[in-house]
């Protein structure tokens, strides 16, 4: 027994330190990315990347800030997308995984398999734009932002698997021998049962709202329309552009714009939000990917 006492100690001790260097492996490139946007930009060309930065300088940060209120709106188009897109597509690709998964729906299958059909071939870019622009009307409006990720139909079929496998069939039926329709079903029962799916699915939905920038350089032509992402995207490119002329005239402008730690404070800026959306989610993702993995 004693033994046995050690070898679990030993395990233990083991499996934390891997864990514990894992970690700190996960965390080297967005330490790097700090330091890299906290350091010069002459240091950064000079000598490379490092931990601690060599010259600290908040040059990078008073560039993307050069115009705090086109910022702040931008930050504002972005949260407004990425929170109406992801409550509008979760309530959409919920209901569509639930109907999905009823075996009284006598299409489920072929319904599943032409939202299948999409993840595996699609019309490109030009009929998509044609849609966008000629058809729906959505030129410069957010809903050209919006409507394209309602319904991903990797996370319809995500959705689906969430609720077939944590809701059992049994319980809708009673549901429905005490007079319950399908929407008191859905919003009673599914919804508060189907909640690590739910956080899982919107997470993955916020991120792909959060970054998106293609479609706002495709359908926005308004300024105050931009999304953050290509906001600080046309700032670095506009950057990188008369650092280019700046070289090739022999000019010193090329000098005062910080290419290099801007794009590591764009990362910063970017990324800070989700970073503290995270740790409010995390139980229900950690669970929610595990949910479907075994059923028996």
């Amino acid at each position: 027994m004693r033994a046995r006492g050690v070898d679990v100690i030993s395990f233990h001790l083991l499996a934390y330190l891997i864990i514990i260097a894992l970690s700190v492996l996960c965390l080297f490139p967005f330490i790097l990315i700090i330091s890299g946007s906290l350091t010069e930009n002459e240091s950064i060309i000079k000598h490379g990347y490092h931990l601690i930065p060599q010259v600290i300088s908040l040059t990078a940060y008073k560039a993307v800030l050069t115009f705090p209120e086109k910022v702040l709106r931008a930050y504002g188009v972005t949260t407004f997308v990425t929170v109406t897109g992801t409550v509008l597509g979760l309530f959409m690709m919920t209901m569509a995984g639930y109907v999905l998964q009823r075996k009284d729906f006598k299409y489920r299958n072929v319904a599943s398999f032409y939202i299948y059909f999409t993840t595996l071939f699609g019309g490109g870019l030009v009929p998509w734009y044609i849609l966008i622009t000629k058809y729906l009307k959505f030129t410069d409006s957010y809903m050209a932002l919006i409507f394209p990720g309602l319904m991903t139909p990797f996370l319809v079929l995500l959705m689906r698997s969430f609720i077939s496998a944590s809701i059992p069939d049994e319980l809708s039926e009673s549901a429905k021998i005490d007079g319950a329709n399908d929407f008191t079903i859905y919003y009673r029962i599914v919804l508060p049962l189907a909640l690590p799916g739910i956080a899982t699915v919107g997470l993955f939905l916020a991120l792909h709202y959060w970054n998106s920038w293609f479609s706002t350089s495709l359908f926005i032509n308004d300024q105050n329309k931009y999304e953050l992402q290509y906001f600080l995207y046309n700032i670095i490119n506009t950057a990188a552009a008369i650092s280019q002329l700046g070289v090739s005239t022999g000019a010193t402008m090329s000098q005062e714009i910080p290419t290099e730690s801007t794009k590591l404070a764009m990362a910063i800026i970017v990324t800070g939000p989700i970073l503290f959306l995270y740790p409010f989610v995390q139980r229900f993702f950690v669970k929610g990917l595990t949910i479907g993995a075994v059923k028996g």
